[in-house]
């Protein structure tokens, strides 16, 4: 699952770096994000032998509990074996941090789906979208695009991702979180 607001205005924005992930991993994964179900644009494939269903919440970030818990409940899924993507402002551009478990810090994507949920116990994996200058507005940044001289570490970053997913999809959790925390 990666976090964002759906529509072209939220295109491309620092809050979408979740959807940014997942388009970036269905890409390299041969999966094709089209389907409506779940309140999510869906694709669903194979990866290193395991059943995978990447997801996009068409809710509105502050929202997307009900999306993570319609997918939970009608694929069905159980919370540790979900991933969700999603941007961190308190990262640098470009770092990666994945995580077992955990709350939702400041994050309103991540309050709905603890909400949702009623558990914080499913992997993340945040993307470094920071810092932001220290005179914006934290609600403005994060809906700012990335700047042209920023595309390269984004680039970067979201291929490091894909790879740590690989690691996440095939059991090896620990071993992304050495490899790229």
């Amino acid at each position: 699952m990666g976090l964002g607001n759906p529509g072209r205005r939220y295109e491309g924005t620092r809050h979408n770096a979740g959807f940014l992930l997942v388009q970036r991993a269905a890409e390299a994964w041969g999966v094709r994000l089209k389907k409506n179900r779940f309140l999510a644009k869906v694709g669903e494939g194979r990866r290193g032998g395991e059943r995978v269903l990447l997801a996009l919440p068409q809710t509105y970030m502050n929202e997307s509990g009900q999306s993570v818990k319609a997918i939970a409940a009608g694929a069905p899924v159980p919370p540790e074996q979900l991933l969700v993507a999603y941007d961190d402002v308190d990262l640098p551009l470009g770092g990666l941090r994945v995580r077992r478990e955990g709350g939702p810090g400041t994050h309103k994507g991540m309050a709905s789906i603890v909400a949702a949920l009623g558990t914080g116990g499913f992997p993340r994996l945040r993307l470094g979208i920071g810092p932001s200058p220290a005179e914006a507005d934290i609600v403005d940044f994060v809906l700012t695009r990335f700047r042209r001289d920023e595309r390269k570490a984004l680039d970067e970053a979201l291929d490091r991702a894909v790879e740590a997913l690989d690691l996440i999809v095939s059991g090896k959790i620990d071993q992304a979180m050495n490899e790229f925390n």
